[in-house]
């Protein structure tokens, strides 16, 4: 089941949020979101979960309209603030969520324990939500956009406030849930994170959608052993077959390479060419 998104647009008052905005979701891929503050990527998000709607363009599943119907019932929406009824308890929110998405009572708290398990909160389970920590309530949000086996799964940070334990357990739940056939989104400030994970991108800046720019090629950063930071070598290769070959050369010629990588990201090195200067 994939997602496709053209044309979306949306207003408040004068100003523009989200201008003729594009994406493809399809299924076993995670997609990451990237772009400045303020590029419109939350407002993309809301429109394409059904929770706003747009003042223009479609949002096509298996190749039928969607209506916001429609996308609430596929989707499973994670915002970056947890933000619901913070005086239930974990297991009380998401046994509430699964009755709201039609699960039987004795189902939603078989989901809900099931879900506490996989977040790792079991043991926080009569806990109110408003006791848990800003990285906990992060995995209680991620677990309740799980409630209902969602087809789509749009998270907004998701990372934010996880200790590195949490993120890496993060990274591989996402990938197990597109290996299961999710399409995922994720918006993210974390780029190295973002990088470590997506199969596709999609930058954003202004209200608008951009394909990141051809890769033309990094900088890799090599370090002999021995060498400090400082001293290692910064040399750029074209493309990883051109880095693999010089790194062959080096190990014949009897080089004690101790690290060998480079030094950002694709996903970096896109977004500073989409935004070069910070506003």
């Amino acid at each position: 089941m994939s997602l496709v998104a053209t044309g979306l647009s949306r207003t408040f008052g004068r100003h523009l949020a989200v201008a003729d905005a594009g994406l493809e979701l399809r299924p076993g891929r995670i997609c990451g979101l990237v772009g400045p503050n303020g590029a419109g990527k939350t407002t993309l998000l809301l429109l394409l979960a059904g929770l706003l709607a747009p003042d223009d363009g479609t949002i096509v599943i298996d190749g039928s309209p969607a209506s916001p119907e429609d996308t609430r019932r596929l989707i499973g929406w994670m915002p970056d603030v947890f933000g619901t009824w913070e005086s239930l308890t974990a297991h009380e929110i998401l046994t509430t969520f699964g009755r709201l998405y039609g699960l039987r009572t004795a189902s939603a708290r078989q989901r809900a324990d099931e879900l506490l398990e996989l977040v790792h909160l079991s043991e926080f389970a009569a806990r109110p939500a408003h006791e848990l920590s800003r990285g906990q309530k992060q995995r209680l949000g991620f677990a309740r956009a799980l409630v209902h086996s969602p087809q789509f799964l749009l998270l907004d940070e998701p990372a934010s406030g996880m200790d590195p334990r949490s993120r890496m357990d993060l990274r591989s739940q996402l990938r197990r849930l597109a290996d299961d056939g999710c399409a995922v989104l994720v918006s993210s400030h974390i780029l190295s994170e973002l990088d470590e994970m997506v199969d596709d991108v999609v930058l954003m800046t202004g209200g608008r959608t951009h394909r990141p720019p051809p890769a033309a090629g990094h900088v890799w950063r090599i370090r002999l052993a021995g060498q400090s930071m400082s001293d290692a070598e910064q040399r750029h290769f074209d493309d990883e077959p051109a880095a693999a070959g010089y790194l062959r050369e080096l190990i014949r010629s009897g080089a004690a390479v101790a690290e060998f990588a480079p030094t950002s990201s694709g996903i970096e090195d896109a977004y500073l060419a989409l935004d070069p200067e910070r506003r």
